[in-house]
């Protein structure tokens, strides 16, 4: 049931001459301010506007990504092969250059149980290091494990420790169970345009986001 037909029948269950308020009183036509009156005429017509424009910004999105998915089939069809599934980024210009125009995916990962296996690890060598260790060392391991309120742990922090140049083989097991842990769990996908800023090699957004649209 979309929007409008949820709307419409809730409506038919106010009884006529009423208006329900934000806490669900039914309030008789006759006592509702004229300033009242055009704040809810305001609001709604805005809202069915708004509602509107999302249809067609979702019909845009689903269109642009079956557009720029066909190109992509027909331009590796000229070297006889295929690309599976539907994901990875890519940008597409148009032949001046003034425009481009990026499909994005952006996957979203988490942790299975060997990130416990590889915290377990990173633990015993926090404990033998303790003498010679550096306190930053220590703080950016730990800080990596660190919870936000939500109890998650930033994939970001975890997976940048095995930038850090470190050969104890505990140490190299751990960072091995991490890379073994990850897990896609979710992607999410973006559509975003670009406009050359005059004849310099920059370019701007084109907005998509109504915040960020300039009037």
């Amino acid at each position: 049931m979309d929007t409008s037909t949820q709307v419409a029948a809730h409506a038919a269950l106010i009884p006529a001459g009423y208006w329900q308020d934000a806490k669900g009183s039914l309030i008789p036509e006759s006592m509702i301010k004229p300033i009242d009156r055009e704040r809810d005429s305001l609001v709604k017509a805005l809202v069915a506007k708004a509602t509107e424009l999302s249809k067609f910004m979702a019909a845009f999105k689903a269109e642009a990504f079956g557009d720029i998915q066909a190109f992509i089939d027909l331009s590796l069809e000229q070297y006889d092969t295929s690309m599976g599934g539907k994901k990875g980024n890519v940008t597409l210009y148009t032949f001046d250059g003034r425009y481009k125009i990026q499909r994005a995916i952006q996957e979203h990962i988490s942790f299975d149980e060997r990130l416990q296996a590889a915290k377990a690890l990173i633990d015993e060598c926090l404990k033998d290091w303790t003498a010679q260790a550096a306190p930053e060392l220590k703080a950016i391991v730990n800080g990596a494990f660190d919870a936000d309120k939500q109890g998650n742990i930033s994939t970001g922090r975890v997976l940048g420790l095995r930038r850090l140049d470190i050969k104890d083989e505990r140490w190299v097991k751990a960072m091995q169970a991490i890379s073994e842990a990850v897990q896609v769990v979710g992607s999410k996908s973006y559509i975003r345009v670009y406009e050359r800023i005059g004849d310099t090699d920059q370019y701007r957004a084109i907005p998509l986001d109504i915040a960020a649209v300039q009037v």
